[in-house]
């Protein structure tokens, strides 16, 4: 799977480290930085990032910060991602059964390493499930386009 990942300072640990972990499994990645852990702005790494899934450039993504709270707002302003901020297995997995995220946030400052990978590995490895959530994921997209949800 290709996969984009971004993060500001506050995440810049675990990306390098989640980098290593999904290329070991296989995984194509596109880093879309920070490449240092000095203070940035968040905004200028998640939002090409994101951008880099809406275009199709990339099946999913993850994005990294202190909480993971300013990187998923973030994301979630680019038409056509459904980012998640996720902190356990089956938050994880909900946002991609029943809302077919696009995106994962998750905050360094807030779980470990060894929690995050099992997020990653549950949020790449779930399929969404479709049916009921369907309607719900498509009145999204109408309100994002401008159209009535109903």
């Amino acid at each position: 799977m290709k996969i984009a990942i971004g993060s500001d300072h506050a995440g810049f640990d675990y990306k390098q480290r989640l980098i290593n972990h999904l290329t070991d499994q296989g995984h194509e990645v596109a880093d879309h930085g920070t490449h240092n852990p000095d203070a940035t702005d968040y905004p200028l790494w998640i939002i090409p990032t994101a951008e880099a899934v809406a275009r199709g450039e990339a099946e999913r993504g993850i994005v990294l910060g202190g909480s993971g709270n300013g990187e998923a707002m973030s994301a979630n302003k680019v038409k056509g991602v459904r980012c998640a901020l996720c902190w356990n297995d089956e938050t994880a997995e909900l946002s991609r059964l029943h809302n077919n995220a696009n995106l994962l946030s998750i905050g360094q400052r807030m779980i470990s390493f060894e929690i995050a990978l099992r997020v990653v590995d549950k949020f790449l490895n779930t399929d969404f499930e479709g049916g009921r959530h369907l309607a719900r994921i498509e009145k999204l997209s109408r309100y994002e386009a401008g159209q009535p949800m109903q």
